[in-house]
């Protein structure tokens, strides 16, 4: 009865909600503002004190008088400028959830690539480039405005600026810049709709000039809306952030006036690296949302082997679950032992298995639910204010959440892995798919009767219950700061941000917004930190599981930092050529800006029905995503690739091309780990002057050497690509194409096909062909391809290990550089991991017939080595079949 009258109470607020409207900018400019006194500067940081500059606007609420400013140039790069509101202990991002930088290697102004100005009265300021001048960030003739639940700050931009990420949406790459709100606060957005908040939170942006690039981080899990705007004024864009909590917290990043790729590693020292990721999570993965059994996921993996299709990880949805309850499986679907012989299959065959997990914990005090009753003893579900629990409805009926804030839920959820998750008794899954945790909430407001809008969760099943002795597998082949504002509104707040969930109040088909966490933080602070502290604790249980060894765990709601624990696929998008394209900013979104390289949307589409031309481009398009995964719902048709004759051959063409890169881009994902160089990049990454580059999002570069140009129009055979003023090389014809920066139209490009290139002065270490598991991959001998650039140089890298070890040093690591030139490739490194293979040849593209003539010796490696010279195509093959187990150089006399 209690938890009713609370549900009562909270519906009764929301039916009174009065949502806040716009508000003429020129009314916000003219507001006082604030003005500066007491200025300390000790060399590296200022201090200072912002007192009100005369009668406050109060437009969502009262001004605060007085405020904090402090501004330390923390790296030669990085300015973190931080106002505070030192009367009140304002919430936070804690440091449990995003570790700040170090700062300890402060600077002085005079050593710093950007610096901090202000204006005193009313108060502004600007960053700008030490080198030029050139200002980067303005508040001039922007107020600042700093109310309990209202914070803005506006800045001026050049026009027509090129400004990306302040995501998750589906907006083009190359934001737009006329009256674009862009709403951060995590929602369940199915169908992934453009212009709306989607599942994650990314306060960030890079911009990009011809006179260099720099980023702005905003450090708030508060929900915002950032507005992009042209229309104000003629020669520039706004950017205004409109915020309903926490402190302005802004990390300004220098970037560098010549390669963009330098702001994606300075961000990466705010955030954090993204986590080396095993090497076997880069091969094919696939599910659905619909596998009625056990037998139905034997099948499937049973014809992709059929078909020759590489299969590396199988993938299941909810429908393993009894009832659609976490940590359970259905004994007559998915009896245990039936899933168990499924996983030892996988093994026994070098692939993988990996199971949803979603957040929602089945409310079932009179049941005998056991994941429900530990966590109720340990009392770690999220409450609300009356110390009730905050229910929500989700796949099982009524369901609680977990409180990723308590101090027992690691233990908890750490727990519950390892015993429905155990190698002996349980499911051994490889990897984790984590789900619904923005959170998701079925139930619509005011969610007073959530009991009954819960009838029929779960569905009952209609599929016949299968034979459990079925055959499966035959015929097959080989310190916290807690909210202490009393009179705040949390579910209603003053200025409503442009939320599109249905009704768009906060608490909207989530959890309700003052539900209060063990800690004394409420879900109205921290509610865009749900995915990603879920996807911490589930990263951590996974490694528990397997000490030592890497993991991957695939996420749908992340924030700033999630790349350290997780991946991510881009949610439930549709079958549709429209998404298709959409998939490719959305990527270049978390893999260049976000790091978050690990991601991908779904292959095919996820909902509605694909179609076989659609499916065959996507599964070329989406043999270059990061995470590569086929998956689509239980209400669409089957679309597994060998369902379609040509959808088949797309795949097996394109898996050979990505296994055979698969060490290139093993060693670009290595290389983020270290030091955050983003993974996938746009082409102005590779091209910052080019201007013809900056709004190009239908095509991207893969690491520094390949670029992707993928046929995206419906059931066409032809596309027209930009080539910037380079030289590239077909990667299966090896084909010299000199750029013109130009538009190039390629015909004839069949379904099965897909436009890849090898950007000229790289050199790329390739497997000689692919394989059907990531295992057997690893025993190929490897190629060296040189595709020399503009000057007849080139230059390379290869990182290789075990693969699956956290500690890479365990056994040993293996580092190559290759650099070509003046007619001689040069091999040097360390071989501390056992590659076990040869170096089968040496092919030299864009050869003349001059070259072509010249004598070869190698020099430091021994074997029946022997020249061949295409003269067609320009290349010299180097035949070797020599142990690549040290460094060697090959010489054209």
């Amino acid at each position: 009865m209690h938890l009713l009258v609370e549900l009562i109470f909270l519906g009764a607020l929301l039916s009174a909600q009065v949502f806040a409207t716009w508000t003429d900018p020129s009314i916000l400019d003219a507001c006082p503002g604030y003005t500066v006194s007491n200025v300390v500067n000790d060399g590296t940081t200022l201090n200072a004190d912002l007192t009100l500059a005369g009668e406050g606007c109060n437009v969502f609420g009262t001004d605060i008088p007085k405020l904090s400013l402090s501004v330390t140039y923390e790296t030669d790069t990085r300015i973190h400028l931080k106002i505070t509101d030192p009367s009140s202990a304002r919430y936070e991002v804690p440091e449990s959830v995003l570790p700040r930088p170090d700062n300890s290697s402060s600077v002085p102004p005079s050593s710093a690539q950007i610096q901090f100005n202000f204006t005193e009265s009313p108060f502004s300021f600007t960053i700008f480039r030490t080198s030029t001048s050139e200002v980067l960030f303005s508040t001039a003739d922007h107020a600042l405005i700093f109310e309990s639940q209202y914070l803005r700050v506006k800045t001026s931009l050049p026009k027509d600026a090129n400004i990306y990420g302040l995501g998750e949406h589906t907006n083009p790459f190359r934001l737009p810049t006329t009256n674009t709100i862009l709403t951060l606060w995590s929602r369940d957005a199915g169908n992934v709709p453009v212009g709306t908040n989607l599942y994650g939170n990314h306060p960030v942006y890079f911009e990009h000039r011809t006179t260099g690039t720099h980023g702005v981080f905003l450090l708030n899990s508060n929900g915002m809306d950032i507005k992009v705007n042209d229309t104000e004024s003629d020669d520039q864009v706004t950017l205004e952030y409109s915020v309903i909590g926490g402190v302005l917290d802004f990390y300004f990043l220098a970037g560098s006036e010549d390669d963009p790729s330098a702001v994606g590693r300075q961000y990466a020292e705010v955030v954090g690296l993204p986590a080396e990721v095993p090497y076997w999570s880069l091969g094919l993965h696939q599910c659905r949302f619909g596998y009625n059994s056990f037998i139905d996921v034997a099948d499937v993996i049973t014809n992709y082997s059929a078909a020759q299709i590489p299969l590396e990880t199988m993938w299941t949805d909810i429908d393993y679950m009894d009832g659609r309850r976490i940590f359970t499986v259905d004994p007559d679907y998915f009896p245990l032992n039936r899933v168990r012989e499924i996983v030892d299959f996988l093994h026994q065959h070098d692939q993988r298995y990996i199971l949803m997990t979603d957040p929602a914990v089945a409310f079932t005090p009179d049941e005998d639910y056991a994941p429900f009753h530990r966590g109720t003893d340990l009392d770690v579900w999220l409450k609300l204010p009356n110390g009730s629990f905050s229910l929500a409805i989700v796949w099982p009926g009524v369901t609680v959440y977990p409180d990723w804030f308590h101090p027992d839920i690691q233990a908890y959820w750490s727990g519950e892995f390892e015993m429905f998750y155990n190698p002996e008794t349980g499911i051994d899954i490889d990897g984790a798919w984590i789900d619904m945790n923005e959170p998701s909430n079925f139930c619509s407001l005011p969610c007073t009767d959530i009991f009954e809008q819960a009838k029929g969760l779960p569905p009952t099943r209609t599929a016949p219950i299968p034979d459990p002795n079925t055959p499966i597998f035959v015929n097959t082949s080989n310190t916290l700061i807690k909210r202490v504002e009393p009179t705040d509104d949390l579910l209603n707040p003053p200025y409503e941000i442009n939320n599109a969930a249905d009704g768009r109040a906060l608490s909207a088909k989530t959890a309700w917004v003052n539900a209060t966490h063990a800690n004394g933080l409420v879900e109205y602070d921290t509610h865009n930190l749900f995915g990603t502290m879920m996807s911490v604790a589930t990263h951590i249980a996974m490694l528990a599981r397997r000490p030592g060894l890497r993991t991957l765990v695939i996420t749908r709601s992340t924030f700033a930092g999630a790349g350290r624990s997780v991946g991510k696929w881009l949610g439930d998008n549709f079958s549709s050529w429209e998404m298709y394209r959409q998939s490719i900013a959305g990527m270049l979104g978390f893999a260049s800006i976000y790091q978050v390289p690990m991601v991908g949307s779904d292959i095919c589409g996820f909902n509605e029905n694909t179609t076989e031309t659609l499916c065959a481009r996507w599964a070329m398009l989406g043999g270059f995503y990061p995470f590569m995964r086929n998956h689509n719902s239980d209400t669409s048709i089957s679309q597994e690739y060998y369902r379609f004759p040509l959808v088949a051959q797309a795949a097996r063409n394109v898996l050979d091309i990505r296994y055979r890169l698969m060490d290139y881009f093993y060693t670009a994902f290595h290389t983020a780990h270290l030091d955050g160089t983003p993974i996938l990049q746009p082409l102005f990454f590779k091209y910052p002057k080019d201007p013809s580059t900056y709004r190009i999002d239908l095509q991207f570069l893969y690491g520094p050497s390949i670029l992707v140009s993928p046929v995206t129009e419906e059931n066409s055979t032809s596309v027209t690509i930009y080539l910037p003023n380079d030289i590239f090389y077909d990667f299966l014809t090896f084909e010299k194409i000199e750029g013109k920066g130009a538009n190039v139209t390629l015909d004839n490009v069949t379904m099965t096909e897909i436009p890849v290139y090898i950007i000229g002065g790289s050199i790329l270490a390739t497997r000689v062909e692919g394989a059907m598991t990531t295992t057997e991959l690893r025993q190929k001998d490897f190629e060296i391809v040189i595709a020399p650039g503009t000057d007849g140089t080139a230059k390379g890298s290869l990182y290789v290990d075990d693969g699956v070890s956290i500690d890479a040093t365990v056994n040993g690591t293996t580092e190559v550089q290759f650099s070509y030139g003046d007619n001689a490739l040069t091999v040097n490194g360390t071989f501390g991991f056992d590659l076990g293979v040869s170096i089968r040849r040496v092919r030299l593209l864009g050869a003349s017939a001059e070259v072509g003539a010249k004598n070869v010796s190698v020099n430091g490696l021994e074997g029946n080595i022997t020249s061949s010279f295409d003269a067609e195509k320009g290349v010299v093959d180097v035949e070797i079949g020599a142990p690549f187990d040290k460094g060697f150089e090959v010489i054209w006399n």
